[in-house]
């Protein structure tokens, strides 16, 4: 009995496997706090973002 040599394509098989590829997230160390943040987004601590103030963060300390 005949057998099909390749059910699905090629590229579909290989598009199948790409997609559980993980990629860990690009981590850029910050100049002024030296914290590790994500490339291109906001700090978190200090709320710069391409040394522009971005976010005013409340302070920790409350009266």
């Amino acid at each position: 009995m005949g057998v099909p040599k390749r059910i699905s394509s090629k590229s579909r098989k290989r598009s199948r496997k790409s997609a559980n590829r993980w990629v860990p997230p690009a981590l850029v160390k910050n100049k002024k706090t030296a914290n590790w943040i994500m490339s291109h987004r906001v700090d978190p601590t200090t709320g710069m973002y391409k040394d522009r103030q971005v976010i005013t963060l409340k302070s920790a300390e409350k009266p």
